[in-house]
C-alpha cells in the first residue's frame, strides 16, 4: 500500500521515491511497492505536477553519453529543405521548421533510450567550426557583414559563396570523409558574440523537458584548425587570437548557465595530433582562463580519432576547471594505458567503447570487459559509457534498410542503435544487464566471425603475394610522356575536367525506374547513351580537348564499383553527410574483395565511339573506394586495399585492351585516410601509394594514366604524391588560395603532368575568363607549360548546366587566352 503520509500531496517526482522507499525499507513493503506503484496509481493518490517518469527502472539514465549525431534526418530531411531553401523554392521560416523537428526528434530518441549526458548544439546547417566562426563574429571582410545577430545569407555566402565572391576554404575534417569550412583570420579582426545558435538550442530542449549538454568546439582547437587570412603573412600565429575569443566563449558559458546547464562540452581533437610545447600550454592557459567562469558547471573536454600522445594526455588531465575526459578507446586504443597509469582522483572518464566511425554492431562483451577494468580505476561514480566521436560519421537508423540482406543486417548498428548499445553496457555496468539483448548480440558477432561469404582464400592469397614486392612501370614518366604526346596529339595547356557532368532530375528518375524494373534494360541503355552524347556534343562544342562521358549510369564514384565487385553490400538510407547538404551513401565491405566482371569496359568504348578526340575511362582508385566505404573491422586495411587494387587492376587492363588511351584513376580520398599522428604516416603512405602503383603497373606506356584529388592538403605529402607514378595528377586548388602552388614555390620538382584546378566546383559562382587566365598565369609562374593542365577542381556532378556550360566556356576560352600569349612571346 501507499504511505498515508503521501496521499494528497503535491511533491517532485524524485523526493517521492525517496520517501517510498524510506518508508517501504521500514514497512517491508517494497515487493508490493514495485508491482504496484506505476503512473496511473501515483496519479490516483498523488497530485503529478511535476511528475513525467513512467517507472523507476525503465526512467533511470545510468552512465550513458554520446558525443554528437547526425544532423541529415533518416531520409535526409535537411538536405532537401536546404536545397529548396537555396533554390528559392522555401522560405526561412520552412527550413527553420525542418531543423526544429529534426532537433526534437533527436533529443526525444536519445532522452527515451536511456541516455543520460545528451548533447546539444551538434546541429548545424552546415558545418560546426562554421557555427562557431558565426558565434565569434569572425566574418571575412568579403561578405559585407555590418554586425548583429548572423544571419542565413551571410552564413550561407561564407559557406558555399555568392555572386560576386567566394567561399571560405573547405578542406576535411582530420581524417574522415566529413568537410569543415576553414576559419580565416589576422591580427586587426575584431571578435564579437554574433551568434547564440548554443543557448537556444539549450533552451529549446529545456523546453522539451530534456536536460542537455551544450557542445562548443573547444577554443584552442577553433585556433589550430584555422589559416591566415588573405593578406595575412602565413607565419601569423594564429594562437595570439586566444586572449581575443575567449572573452566570446565567457559569454557563452554565461549565458547557458543563467539558462539552467549543469554540464558543457568542450570538444578539443587536436589534442589527439603531435602537438607542440607552446601549442599545448594554449589548452593550459585558455581553461585557466575560463575557470572561473566555469565555476559551478561540469566541464567535459571531449578528443577524438586517435590516441592522446602523452604530453597531451597530461597537458589535458591537468586542466583547470575541468571535471571529466572523454577519449576515443577504438581509434585510440592505447589511451587506455595512460589512463591506467595515470588518472587524476575524483574525476569523471567518459569511455568512447562504441565506435562512431563505423557501422559494426558493438563487441559488447569485451567492451564490457574494458568498462569494468577501467571502472575499477577511475571508480563506479565516475565512469561514464559513451561513443567514440560524433555518430555523424555514420549511418542515421538500421530500422529504414528493410531490403538489407537478413544475416548481414544482424552484423550491423547505425546510429539509432549505437545509442541502444550504449546505454545497453551502462545499464549493465550497473548491474541491469539484458541478458537477451547480449546473448543476440553475442550470436551475431559469433556468425559474423564463421559466415562462408565473409573469406575468399583465392583472393586472400593473392593479396598476401603483394606484400613483399614493388610495382611500378618500366619506364620513368618523361619517357611516357613523350610516347603518349606523340600518340594523342594535345596541345600546350590541354583542357579536360574531372569526370561527371550535371546529374539531372531526369537523368536519377531513370536509374531509379532502371532499379524498380519500370523500364527495361534496353529503355534504360539507350537513355544513357543518349546522355552520354549529349554530353560528348557539349565537350566538342566547348573545345575540349581530353573528353569524359559524364558518369550519368553512375549514382555515386564509389557505390557504382561496390555493386560491381564482390564482398560489399548496400544500404538504401545508409546517407552520411560530406558537406553542407552533401551526403554519400558509402557501401559496406564485409568481405575479401574481388572483380567477378568488367565494370566501365562497355560505356567508355560507346563513348569513345561517339568522338575522335581521347576519351577518358574513369575509375575510382582502390584507397578512395577504401576510405570512402564502411570497410570490414575485421582484418587491417592495408589487406582489403590490396584484394581492391587487384580487381581495379583487372579493370584498367580490360580498358586498355578494349582502346581507351585515357585512364583517369581517382584517389580522392588518399590524403583523407593518412594517420592523425606523424609515426604513422610512413606505414600509410607505403600501402597506400603501393596500391595505386599496383592498378596500373603493367599498362603500355602510350596508356596515359590519370588520377585525380580533391580538397585537403597536399603538401606535407607531395613527396607520396610523385611516388604514385600517375602521368597526369588534376588536384583542388582554387578554394585553398593555390596553397598548393606553394610547394613548387619552394622548389619541389615535379615532372608529370599536373592540373592544378581553376575554379571551385563546390560553389554556384561562375568565374570569369578573366579570372581563371590569371589563375593559369600563377600556375605558369611555378610550373613548366608542357606539364600543365586546365581542368576543374572536381567533378560537375552536384552542379547545374546553367553554371557548368558558362564556367566551362570561360576556362577554355581563358586558356586559348593564354595560349595565344605564350605563342607570341616565342
Amino acid at each position: 500500500m501507499i504511505p498515508a503520509c503521501l496521499r494528497g500531496t503535491v511533491l517532485p517526482f524524485r523526493p517521492i521515491l525517496a520517501l517510498l522507499c524510506a518508508h517501504s525499507a521500514k514497512a517491508r513493503l517494497l515487493p508490493e511497492w514495485r508491482t504496484l506503484v506505476h503512473i496511473k496509481q501515483l496519479h490516483a493518490i498523488v497530485k503529478p505536477a511535476q511528475f513525467r517518469e513512467t517507472s523507476l527502472i525503465e526512467k533511470r539514465k545510468m552512465a550513458s553519453h554520446i558525443v554528437g549525431y547526425p544532423r541529415m534526418g533518416p531520409k535526409r530531411e535537411l538536405k532537401f529543405a536546404l536545397e529548396s531553401f537555396w533554390d528559392g523554392k522555401s522560405s526561412a521560416e520552412d527550413l527553420e521548421k525542418v531543423a526544429t523537428n529534426l532537433r526534437a526528434s533527436i533529443w526525444k530518441q536519445m532522452s527515451e533510450a536511456g541516455i543520460k549526458y545528451i548533447p546539444s548544439n551538434t546541429f548545424s546547417y552546415y558545418d560546426q567550426v562554421l557555427d562557431t566562426t558565426a558565434m565569434l563574429g569572425a566574418v571575412p571582410e568579403r561578405y559585407s557583414w555590418t554586425g548583429g545577430e548572423i544571419g542565413l545569407s551571410t552564413y550561407f555566402s561564407m559557406a558555399r559563396g555568392n555572386a560576386t565572391v567566394p567561399a571560405m576554404e573547405m578542406t576535411k575534417w582530420f581524417d574522415t570523409n566529413y568537410h569543415f569550412i576553414v576559419p580565416e583570420l589576422g591580427p586587426t579582426i575584431k571578435f564579437t558574440y554574433a551568434s547564440h545558435k548554443a543557448v537556444s538550442e539549450y533552451k529549446e530542449a529545456k523546453a522539451l523537458g530534456i536536460d542537455t549538454v551544450p557542445v562548443l568546439v573547444g577554443p584552442v582547437s577553433y585556433l589550430l584548425l584555422s589559416k591566415p587570412a588573405k593578406g595575412v603573412d602565413k607565419s601569423f600565429p594564429l594562437l595570439s587570437l586566444l586572449g581575443s575569443i575567449l572573452p566570446i566563449y565567457k559569454e557563452v558559458v554565461a549565458e547557458l548557465k543563467a539558462a539552467g546547464a549543469s554540464w558543457i562540452q568542450f570538444d578539443e581533437p587536436t589534442l589527439v595530433k603531435d602537438l607542440d610545447a607552446h601549442e599545448l600550454a594554449a589548452f593550459t592557459s585558455a581553461y585557466a582562463e575560463l575557470e572561473s567562469e566555469l565555476s559551478g558547471l561540469n566541464v567535459l573536454v571531449e578528443t577524438y580519432f586517435a590516441d592522446l600522445p602523452a604530453e597531451s594526455y597530461k597537458t589535458l588531465t591537468s586542466l583547470s576547471g575541468v571535471t571529466a575526459y572523454g577519449f576515443d578507446l577504438v581509434r585510440g586504443a592505447k589511451t587506455l594505458d595512460l589512463v591506467r597509469s595515470s588518472f587524476p582522483s575524483g574525476k569523471y572518464l567518459f569511455a568512447g567503447v562504441v565506435d562512431g566511425r563505423n557501422i559494426w554492431a558493438d563487441d559488447l562483451a569485451a567492451s564490457l570487459s574494458t568498462l569494468e577494468a577501467l571502472e575499477a580505476i577511475v571508480g563506479k561514480d565516475k565512469l561514464v559509457v559513451s561513443t567514440s566521436c560524433s555518430l555523424m560519421h555514420t549511418a542515421v537508423d538500421l530500422v529504414n534498410e528493410t531490403k538489407l540482406d537478413g544475416e548481414i543486417k544482424s552484423w550491423l548498428a547505425f546510429a539509432a542503435q549505437k545509442v541502444v548499445e550504449v546505454n545497453a553496457l551502462a545499464k549493465a555496468l550497473a548491474g541491469q544487464r539484458d541478458e537477451a539483448y547480449f546473448a543476440a548480440n553475442a550470436a551475431a558477432q559469433a556468425s559474423r566471425r564463421s559466415s562462408p561469404r565473409v573469406t575468399n582464400e583465392e583472393v586472400q592469397k593473392a593479396a598476401a603475394a603483394l606484400k613483399g614486392s614493388d610495382h611500378r612501370r618500366t619506364t620513368n614518366v618523361s619517357a611516357r610522356l613523350d610516347a603518349q604526346q606523340k600518340k594523342l596529339n594535345l596541345p600546350v595547356l590541354p583542357t579536360t575536367t574531372i569526370g561527371s557532368f550535371p546529374q539531372t532530375m531526369d537523368l536519377r528518375r531513370v536509374r531509379r525506374e532502371y532499379k524498380a524494373k519500370k523500364i527495361s534494360e534496353e529503355e534504360y541503355t539507350n537513355a544513357i547513351k543518349e546522355e552520354i552524347r549529349k554530353v560528348v556534343k557539349i565537350q566538342e562544342e566547348l573545345d575540349i580537348d581530353v573528353l569524359v562521358h559524364g558518369e550519368p549510369e553512375r549514382n555515386d564514384m564509389v557505390e557504382y564499383f561496390g555493386e560491381q565487385l564482390s564482398g560489399f553490400a548496400f544500404t538504401a538510407n545508409g546517407w552520411v553527410q560530406s558537406y553542407g547538404s552533401r551526403c554519400v551513401k558509402p557501401p559496406i565491405i564485409y568481405g575479401d574483395v574481388s572483380r567477378p566482371n568488367p565494370m566501365t569496359v562497355f560505356w567508355s568504348k560507346t563513348a569513345q565511339s561517339m568522338t575522335s578526340r581521347p576519351m577518358k575511362g574513369m575509375l575510382t582508385g582502390p584507397v578512395t573506394i577504401l576510405n570512402w566505404s564502411f570497410v570490414r573491422n575485421d582484418q587491417p586495411r592495408f589487406e582489403t586495399c590490396y584484394q581492391i587494387a587487384l580487381a581495379i587492376k583487372k579493370e584498367v587492363e580490360d580498358l586498355e585492351a578494349a582502346g581507351i588511351q585515357v585512364i583517369q584513376i581517382d584517389e580522392a580520398a588518399l590524403r583523407e585516410g593518412l594517420p592523425l599522428r606523424k609515426s604513422e604516416h610512413a606505414f600509410y603512405l607505403d600501402w597506400a601509394v603501393h596500391s595505386f602503383r599496383i592498378t596500373n603497373c603493367g599498362v603500355q606506356d602510350t596508356t596515359q594514366i590519370h588520377t585525380h584529388m580533391c580538397y585537403s592538403n597536399f603538401n606535407d605529402i607531395i613527396h607520396s604524391i610523385i611516388d604514385m607514378d600517375a602521368d597526369v595528377i588534376t588536384i583542388e586548388n582554387s578554394r585553398s588560395d593555390e596553397k598548393l602552388l606553394s610547394v613548387f614555390r619552394e622548389g619541389v620538382k615535379y615532372g608529370a603532368g599536373i592540373g592544378p584546378g581553376v575554379y571551385d566546383i563546390h560553389s554556384p559562382r561562375i568565374p570569369s575568363t578573366e579570372e581563371i587566365a590569371d589563375r593559369i598565369n600563377k600556375m605558369l609562374a611555378v610550373l613548366d607549360t608542357n606539364i600543365l593542365w586546365v581542368n576543374p577542381d572536381c567533378g560537375l556532378k552536384t552542379r547545374k548546366y546553367t553554371e557548368v556550360k558558362p564556367a566551362l566556356t570561360n576556362m577554355v576560352s581563358a586558356t586559348k587566352l593564354i595560349r595565344t600569349q605564350l605563342a607570341s612571346a616565342k
